[in-house]
């Protein structure tokens, strides 16, 4: 998913957005392509159209109306069938081992990985939206499985990689710190 505008993070189109050198949705396409996803499919909007000039010949653009995230998720996956993993693309961190166990964990309905808010806070980075499961705070990462049938599925993990989403200038400089440490800012997600 990387047709956000970016308007709280005010760098320009946010998949664009560099954290450590590299635009945040190529960081999130590499960790899809060492996954064990078959296809990767760019889904952009009218909001981001350097980002789907960039990702043509990389991956399939699917180009929404950028009526919103929720909305313009429904209409892809719509368009390229269930079940499928999205990803967002201001997840810089993510590697292909959550991923991968997102895939592993999945029941056939649709499955949410979340971090503890507390995590998230601890870190530094905002927490825009939680929600209560099993008596704890838990804010979506942007990693789910959308599934063929009904039912929802919560999984907590302890990932700092998946609790930095990049939303604001904070979070865009927690982002870089962590893939400044991992070989020395060429991060390779690992």
């Amino acid at each position: 998913m990387c047709g956000g505008a970016g308007t709280r993070l005010d760098r320009g189109e946010k998949p664009l957005f560099e954290v450590g050198g590299v635009p945040m949705v190529e960081r999130v396409l590499d960790a899809l392509d060492e996954s064990r996803i078959d296809t990767a499919y760019a889904v952009t909007s009218p909001e981001t159209p350097e980002t789907a000039d960039r990702l043509r010949g990389r991956a399939p653009i699917v180009e929404t109306d950028g009526e919103g995230y929720v909305a313009d998720l429904t209409d892809a996956v719509g368009r390229v069938g269930r079940p499928v993993v999205t990803v967002a693309a201001d997840l810089p961190l993510l590697t292909s081992e959550p991923i991968d166990r997102a895939i592993d964990d999945h029941d056939g309905g649709a499955l949410t990985v979340c971090v503890p808010a507390v995590l998230k806070r601890r870190l530094g980075v905002s927490v825009d939206t939680t929600r209560t499961h099993g008596g704890r705070e838990l804010a979506p990462t942007g990693l789910n499985v959308v599934g063929q049938r009904g039912g929802e599925t919560m999984r907590a993990s302890y990932d700092a990689r998946l609790a930095v989403n990049v939303n604001r200038p904070g979070d865009a400089a927690v982002a870089s710190a962590f893939a400044d440490s991992i070989d020395g800012g060429a991060s390779d997600g690992s």
